[in-house]
């Protein structure tokens, strides 16, 4: 979200930050419909302030049985209280459409970031091993599918018998492996870089993903479970014990609109970013630093045809997250802090990347800069993302009202927020895969995973 403040003071460089995300103005119409709801909202409170008056001087003018003036207030007091709803609702359209135009506009890209259309403008900013070299080919790297399947231990099919495709069944050494991968993700991060462990809800509210930034404009690639019928009974109940005239079908009827959805979130960074929502935290406490591994869900609306074998680009996924909330003077080097510690993974794993960063075309919605770690995939021969790292500065504190507060001092402010994946797990499990395959078919284990393997050396066909 954006501070209408400021784009009444700056409605140029509010647009030319839409321009730079390819986006045509809005200023003008934005702050036509603000100063038509402002009119209306003074208007209201002049008419307000008039029925308020007025009814004072009918008590004095029934006091001195002026019959006359006590006729003409109370026609008035009547004629404003039958003209205010229309005004109220009008006023309220005007608010809500300027509240639905800025909520479904992405974050304005910061200065640095490189000006383009799509992802073949991102910039390449370090590459490990080396910069000047490529990473090594394997002779006859295969693909992490056809590694899995051979092993007997990565089964699509069967998973598509349970739930449909983008969905796959691990079992043996590399179920095992997937748990070994998040589990030394979550103790880097834990132990060696000041990031709490939690484990947070894989339902939320859609105010929740309003906060984030997947809601309202990207709600195609959610799923949504609807409502639980007992929410649904216990706000119909409440519902009738406030209005007694309003029967219990009727009731049903409000409360289904009145009641929340939930849906399975996408990341957890929805989760985690939310633990903030509407709370005013100390600046002194910041940054506050999470991580959690969960199961993430995405119906891939717009990947029809990608990655449409593999464990690519999945239904549902695992994923290491990592959330901070800091003060807005320490968002920056936050954020290249955060991607150092999910690089750092891959360093630890002895898999090569590299590191972009997006221009302003490629840019997740609510992030205002973004690197990209993509790792090396030998079997693909080229890299693939693998995390990405967004500060998305205060666009998501407005949309969740987290605010901050200096020591000492009165105002608040709005928090910076920042997310990234610390890493996508079954990613890592298709990097180790196709890095660390064999010649005949087993996958050596990297070392740092041994210890999360039980010491086993490779993993070989059951």
């Amino acid at each position: 979200m954006f501070d209408i403040k400021k784009i009444r003071d700056n409605p140029d460089a509010f647009d030319a930050g839409l321009a730079r995300r390819g986006l045509a103005p809005r200023a003008a119409e934005i702050l036509l419909l603000d100063k038509e709801a402002r009119q209306l909202t003074e208007a209201l409170n002049d008419l307000q302030a008039r029925r308020n008056a007025a009814s004072k001087e009918i008590g004095a003018a029934k006091a001195k049985g002026d019959e006359e003036a006590f006729k003409r207030l109370r026609e008035e007091v009547d004629s404003i209280k039958a003209h205010m709803p229309t005004a109220e609702a009008e006023q309220k359209k005007k608010r809500d459409s300027v509240h639905d135009i800025l909520a479904g506009l992405p974050n304005i890209p910061a200065d640095d970031v490189p000006l383009g259309e799509d992802e073949a403008a991102n910039v390449e900013i370090r590459k490990w091993p080396d910069s000047e070299i490529e990473p090594k080919r394997l002779n006859n790297a295969k693909e992490h599918f056809d590694l899995g399947e051979a092993l007997g231990q990565m089964d699509f099919e069967t998973a598509a018998k349970m739930s449909g495709s983008r969905f796959v069944l691990l079992k043996g050494q590399l179920a095992r492996l997937e748990r070994a991968i998040a589990s030394f993700m979550l103790d880097l991060h834990t132990t060696e870089f000041g990031y709490t462990e939690c484990a947070p809800p894989l339902l939320v509210r859609d105010e929740a993903l309003f906060g984030t930034g997947q809601l309202p404009k990207f709600s195609e690639d959610l799923f949504s479970i609807g409502f639980s019928g007992q929410e649904i009974i216990e706000c119909a109940e409440a519902i009738t014990r406030e209005n007694k005239e309003i029967d219990l079908a009727k009731a049903v009827g409000q409360a289904v609109d009145t009641v929340s959805r939930r849906f399975l979130i996408p990341t957890a960074e929805v989760s985690l970013t939310n633990i903030v929502r509407e709370q005013i935290l100390s600046e002194e406490e910041l940054p506050l630093r999470y991580t959690a591994w969960t199961p993430c869900f995405r119906s891939e609306a717009g990947a029809a045809g990608r990655d449409t074998r593999g464990m690519i680009r999945q239904h549902q996924f695992s994923k290491v997250e990592l959330v901070s909330i800091t003060a807005p003077d320490q968002s920056d080097a936050e954020h290249e802090r955060m991607t150092n510690c999910a690089e750092e993974v891959l360093k630890r794993l002895d898999l090569p990347y590299r590191t972009m960063v997006l221009s302003t075309g490629d840019m997740g919605f609510s992030a205002r800069k973004t690197y990209d770690i993509e790792v090396w995939l030998p079997g693909q021969g080229q890299y693939r993302e693998i995390s990405s790292c967004s500060n998305c500065g205060d666009f998501q504190a407005r949309r969740m009202n987290t605010r901050a507060r200096a020591k000492g001092e009165k105002e608040t402010h709005f928090a910076h927020t920042l997310n990234g994946s610390g890493l996508a797990v079954g990613r890592t499990m298709v990097a180790v895969l196709e890095n660390y395959q064999q010649p005949d078919g087993s996958i050596a284990v990297p070392d740092a995973l041994k210890p999360y393997m039980g010491g086993a050396e490779k993993i070989e066909k059951i």
